[in-house]
């Protein structure tokens, strides 16, 4: 078994023994199971609330659509900001408490010890996240009868992609800044940017910035332009940054 193996094992086992393998699971399963039930009574609730009212609000009948659409706003907010929360501290921690230079004390290169822990935290949101659209899929299936495959999937792919951007953005800060807050504080800065850079037709049309718009508008079945150079965009910044912090890795000291 070679280093890299032995790493992205060491990775897994610590979201395995850790609060890590609770906290995302429990809020993906949480929004996935109640959102489609939400979204079904939230047109009789909100007429029943202003009933009677002169500004009374009747809404159309809800459909799989709703219930899409409220996965989809909730795995691109709520979802990234605990990855980013929760990432923090992905390599300064272990810095911090002298892990990494035990590890790194092995024959181990400091490029394997990052590309190992992006690999396993990858792995560990890819399962996360498609487990939620799965669940979304099913429920939704079950409260609305109808449940196209296409209009779930296609956009849940997309902000996978884009939650894997943000994760490999959120290691390079932790290389960078010591403190876990810290980092935690860049990666909102960067999706700020993004959400802002998103409104901006050239960005959102070839830059990752355009991902979670495209996304929604895949969902709501509006027109949208092509994916492809938002993800290629993507995937091209998700390198670069795990890269980098290999690069900025190996000049810190331990």
């Amino acid at each position: 078994m070679n280093s890299f193996s032995v790493l992205a094992r060491k990775e897994a086992q610590e979201i395995v023994h850790t609060w890590r393998i609770w906290v995302l699971p429990a809020m993906v399963v949480f929004f996935a199971v109640t959102g489609p039930p939400l979204a079904r009574i939230t047109p009789e609730l909100l007429g029943s609330l202003t009933a009677g009212s002169q500004g009374s609000i009747t809404l159309p009948p809800a459909t799989f659509a709703d219930a899409y659409g409220q996965w989809i706003k909730n795995l691109s907010q709520i979802i990234l900001f605990a990855i980013i929360i929760m990432y923090g501290g992905m390599v300064s921690t272990e810095v911090r408490e002298g892990t990494a230079a035990f590890v790194l004390s092995k024959p181990v290169r400091r490029s394997t010890f990052i590309t190992a822990k992006a690999a396993a935290h990858g792995l560990f949101l890819t399962v996360a996240i498609s487990f939620g659209t799965l669940a979304t899929w099913l429920v939704t299936l079950l409260v609305f009868g109808d449940a196209p495959a296409g209009r779930l999937w296609g956009p849940a792919i997309l902000l996978l992609l884009f939650a894997l951007l943000i994760l490999a953005f959120m290691e390079l800060f932790s290389v960078l800044i010591p403190a876990p807050a810290g980092a935690a504080g860049a990666g909102l800065g960067l999706y700020a940017l993004l959400a802002v850079g998103g409104a901006w037709d050239p960005l959102a049309s070839y830059s990752p910035a355009g991902v979670p718009g495209l996304a929604a508008a895949i969902t709501a079945n509006q027109a949208h332009p092509s994916p492809v150079w938002p993800v290629v965009t993507g995937l091209v910044a998700a390198v670069a940054a795990v890269v980098l912090a290999t690069l900025a890795f190996k000049r810190k000291e331990l």
